[in-house]
């Protein structure tokens, strides 16, 4: 598999809930420029409210990269999630639908590996954690 080419990246700072907003502005306004359906920004946007709201609950604080990125002649979106919280403690049973320490019923890891077309999540007990998605133009 070719490497993947970065074009242009935003960085946002999340502490506050305005900053979950934020993150999913950049990360529709980007999709939009790159060309990306509507349905498929909203998807994006979603991914990464989704993302940065696990960063506030769990690790308080983090941030969220959105960049433009290429692969050979194919051009997407990739949202890297990293935060040096207390990291997930069992990284498979997060990947669960329905599974929540919070308590809540959002979407959940699982929800945000459905949205985008690849997902890895990387998690370190007392190191933090780091979730990387990427959506290609289809």
């Amino acid at each position: 598999m070719k490497p993947v080419g970065v074009l242009e990246e935003t960085r946002v700072a999340v502490a506050v809930d305005a900053d979950i907003v934020a993150a999913r502005m950049h990360g529709r306004a980007l999709a939009t420029r790159l060309g990306f359906r509507a349905t498929d920004a909203t998807l994006i946007a979603t991914a990464i409210s989704e993302l940065a709201r696990n960063i506030l609950l769990y690790a308080k604080t983090g941030e969220v990269t959105i960049s433009a990125i290429e692969r050979g002649d194919r051009r997407g979106l990739a949202v890297v999630a990293s935060d040096e919280g207390p990291g997930i403690a069992d990284a498979a049973r997060a990947m669960e639908d329905g599974f929540s320490t919070s308590g809540r019923l959002g979407l959940g890891l699982p929800g945000v590996r459905r949205l985008m077309d690849e997902f890895e999540v990387r998690s370190s007990a007392g190191r933090g954690t780091t979730v990387t998605v990427k959506k290609w133009i289809a």
